[in-house]
């Protein structure tokens, strides 16, 4: 494996993997000018290593047994709060309130929602016209 060369597209993932690890706080800026120098101009596998040694997950695919799949990144807590609200049944249940406030205004929200952008239109509309 380490004897390997890398790919274009390995060589992203590592700087990919570096970015991430700046986000976390885990590299300063000029930690990861200097590594990212490194992983542009290798061209093998083993110089990946020493860069990466010291750091924890996420890695590089290429370190990771031989695997050249790309990393996929990890949502963040804001997208899985937005999956969970949408998961949950937040759509469904306020579909149902929808159609129960529709049902026992009997229709005049309706023809509020209707009729005001076309109120509203029409406003607009005589104004540009002066």
């Amino acid at each position: 494996m380490s004897d390997m060369r890398l790919s274009d597209a390995e060589r992203q993932d590592a700087l990919d993997v570096l970015e991430e690890h700046v986000r976390t706080g885990r590299l300063d800026i000029d930690e990861y000018g200097t590594r990212s120098a490194k992983v542009t101009a290798a061209k093998r596998v083993s110089e990946l290593v020493p860069l990466f040694d010291d750091l924890p997950s996420p890695r590089p695919s290429a370190l990771l047994n031989g695997a050249s799949a790309p990393r996929v990144p990890v949502a963040s807590s804001e997208d899985n709060a937005l999956v969970r609200f949408l998961t949950a049944g937040a759509v469904p249940i306020a579909i149902v309130l929808a159609i129960a406030v529709l049902i026992l205004s009997r229709g005049r929200l309706l023809i509020i929602s209707v009729a005001l952008p076309l109120v509203v239109a029409m406003i607009a509309g005589a104004r540009r016209r002066r």
